[in-house]
C-alpha cells in the first residue's frame, strides 16, 4: 500500500550558490561520502548534487516529517544500483522510522535538464 509521495523541484544555480558560499560545510552537511564522490567525478557536479539534495527533500514530504524528529540531511542517501538506477539508501534516525512505519520500499525517480533537478519519490508500507 502506498504510504506517502513526495515531490521537489530545485534551480541548480541554487546548490551551485550554496556550495560556492559555504563549501566543505554545506557539502558535509548534506552530502553523504558516496554522494559527494558520484556527483563530483561528473564534468558539472551540480546537477547531480541538485538532484539529490532534491531527493532528501521529496522523501521527508512522503513521510510526512519534514527535517525534524532527529531527521538529519546524510540520513538519507541517494545510490544508484549495479544498472545506474537511482535508489534510495535510509540511515540513521531515517532508517529507524521507517522500520516504526513498515516502510518496505522507497520508489524513487529523479531527473535534471539545464536549470532545474526533480525528484519524486512514493513510500510502500506493508
Amino acid at each position: 500500500m502506498i504510504a506517502g509521495i513526495g515531490v521537489d523541484i530545485v534551480k541548480i544555480d541554487r546548490i551551485k550558490t550554496a556550495v560556492d558560499k559555504w563549501g566543505e560545510r554545506f557539502m558535509d552537511r548534506v552530502f553523504t561520502e558516496d554522494e559527494k564522490k558520484y556527483s563530483l567525478s561528473k564534468y558539472n557536479p551540480y546537477p547531480h548534487l541538485a538532484a539529490r539534495f532534491a531527493y532528501k527533500e521529496a522523501l521527508v514530504k512522503a513521510l510526512g516529517t519534514g527535517f525534524r524528529m532527529g531527521i538529519k540531511w546524510r540520513d538519507i542517501e541517494l545510490i544508484r544500483n549495479e544498472n545506474g538506477k537511482p535508489e534510495a539508501k535510509l540511515n540513521g534516525t531515517v532508517k529507524e522510522l521507517a522500520d516504526r512505519k513498515n516502510i518496505k520500499n522507497v520508489m524513487v525517480s529523479v531527473s535534471h535538464d539545464t536549470d532545474y533537478a526533480i525528484a519524486y519519490v512514493t513510500i510502500i508500507n506493508g
